[in-house]
């Protein structure tokens, strides 16, 4: 079936399965597919985002299951305190899974990563819905999960086009300009693999 997502600005992708089907004004698009079921969202449709910090987000810190949170807190954590926890294959795939919709939730389509060592959070990463793309060494900025706290210029993922792949992300913000004083914490939805793998509630 095909889905129009359309935001408040009058731009639309139609998605089939995994892919852009189209891509142009609402209205257009409406009118070209009329049997399309069609989602409005508030805000902008944006490509997506690129958190360049994958390895240290995934591999090197560890994201707390909700049930920890007395004792662990909600922030992820790293150095002596994740040194001091008992981590085996288990947690540290429950852990990346976590961290995944975290980064979802914050409209990142894409994460830059060297080879990822442990197995469980390769797998857990496969299995999302989130893309990898290569990196050569270790970024500057720090570690976060919404990439506009990192202290380094945000990337977006590659324009969304007819035929592309259906992964993007909407952010309830008027332009551009109110994203990044706003912050990715105004994401609304994100699509992966033409799935809507995360809407806010």
């Amino acid at each position: 079936m095909l889905t129009i997502h359309a935001d408040s600005r009058g731009r639309a992708l139609a998605v089939k399965g995994a892919w852009i089907a189209d891509a142009g004004q609402s209205a257009d698009l409406v009118a070209a597919h009329p049997g399309a079921r069609v989602r409005q969202w508030p805000g902008i449709l944006t490509p997506g985002l690129v958190n360049i910090h994958g390895n240290e987000l995934l591999e090197e810190a560890y994201h707390p299951d909700p049930r920890e949170a007395d004792e662990l807190g909600t922030e992820p954590l790293t150095g002596d305190a994740l040194a001091a926890l008992e981590m085996d294959d288990a947690r540290w795939g429950a852990s990346a899974r976590r961290c995944v919709q975290r980064m979802l939730a914050h409209g990142t389509v894409r994460a830059a990563c060297e080879s990822l060592r442990n197995r469980a959070v390769r797998d857990a990463v496969h299995r999302s819905g989130l893309a990898v793309m290569g990196r050569i060494g270790r970024p500057d900025g720090t570690p976060a999960l919404d990439p506009y706290d990192s202290g380094w210029p945000v990337q977006f993922a590659e324009p969304r086009e007819r035929n592309s792949a259906a992964r993007f992300a909407v952010f309830d913000v008027r332009d551009e300009e109110e994203l990044a004083e706003r912050g990715a914490g105004t994401c609304v939805a994100t699509v992966a693999e033409g799935r809507l793998v995360y809407r806010r509630r």
